[in-house]
C-alpha cells in the first residue's frame, strides 16, 4: 500500500515537471536575422541532409548588445534540428543525421555562455547543450553555403 502511494506521488511530480508543448511558443528557424529575441520556446528546422559539425565559434563586439555563437557544418545547409529554450538558463539543440568532427569547444571571453557540451545520443544524433551565465534571450537563424546555425544571445 505504501509503495502505491509513493508511485502515485512520483507520477504527480513527474507530470508537473514535464514539458508541455501546448504552452510553448513553437517556431521554424528562418534563413535571416529577425532581431526578435525570445526567452523560451521550441524551434525546429527540417532538412534531409547528413552533416558533421566542424566548428563552434563566438564573438561579442562592444556596442552590439548581444553575443553571437555560430555552429559550422560541412554541408551547404544546416541539418534537421529541434531545439528548446528553457527557463533554467539552458538552450538544448538536437541535430539529426549529424556527427561531430570538433573537440568540445571552449568559449573564450563569453559574456553569456558558461559552457557548451556536445552529447552523442546514438550514431546519428548530436545534442548540444548551452549552459548560460544568467537569464538570456535568443535570435536563432541559419546561413547557407556553407551551412551555419547562428545563435544571437542577449
Amino acid at each position: 500500500m505504501k509503495l502505491s502511494f509513493i508511485f502515485l506521488g512520483f507520477l504527480a511530480v513527474s507530470s508537473a515537471l514535464a514539458q508541455n508543448l501546448m504552452d510553448e511558443r513553437i517556431w521554424k528557424v528562418s534563413p535571416r536575422k529577425k532581431s526578435i529575441f525570445l526567452d523560451s520556446g521550441v524551434f525546429h528546422m527540417n532538412s534531409e541532409v547528413k552533416s558533421s559539425i566542424t566548428g563552434v565559434r563566438n564573438s561579442a563586439l562592444n556596442g552590439r548588445g548581444y553575443e553571437r555563437v555560430v555552429i559550422d557544418f560541412n554541408t551547404p545547409i544546416v541539418p534537421k534540428l529541434y531545439g528548446h529554450i528553457t527557463a533554467n538558463r539552458k538552450l538544448s539543440v538536437d541535430f539529426f543525421d549529424t556527427s561531430i568532427q570538433t573537440a568540445q569547444p571552449q568559449m573564450k571571453n563569453s559574456k553569456f555562455v558558461k559552457a557548451i557540451d556536445f552529447i552523442t545520443v546514438d550514431g546519428k544524433t548530436i545534442t548540444m547543450e548551452v549552459a548560460l551565465k544568467g537569464k538570456s534571450s535568443f535570435d536563432i537563424f541559419y546561413l547557407e553555403n556553407p551551412g551555419r546555425l547562428v545563435i544571437d544571445i542577449r
